[in-house]
């Protein structure tokens, strides 16, 4: 068995970048839904600007943030998370790798 130190070397770089990737998507699928609730609790916030609406406006936010959380991770166990943000934003790619078979 021959082992390289540079091809394991190679190797050792290509699943950090690879994991990079990995967590890179599945911050900006969190983020989708955190946006969105902290939009929606902006909202809650300035039509009550008291406590209580701060403690919604938190919560709300919260909840889109573990929407996203759950949501990212679903994807990451299902397939990668760099091929779910790429179909999901070029659709005219896949059609286009479609035509080509």
């Amino acid at each position: 068995m021959d082992t390289n130190p540079n091809q394991i070397n190679k190797k050792n770089k290509k699943d950090f970048f690879n994991l990079f990737l990995e967590v890179f998507g599945f911050i900006r699928i969190v983020a989708s839904p955190f946006l969105i609730g902290i939009a929606i609790g902006f909202g809650v916030y300035i039509s009550k600007p008291d406590s209580v609406g701060f403690i919604i406006a938190i919560s709300i936010a919260s909840i889109g943030l573990i929407v996203g959380i759950i949501w990212a991770t679903k994807i990451w166990r299902k397939k990668n998370t760099i091929d779910y943000i790429t179909t999901a934003t070029s659709p005219d790619f896949d059609k286009f790798d479609k035509d080509q078979e």
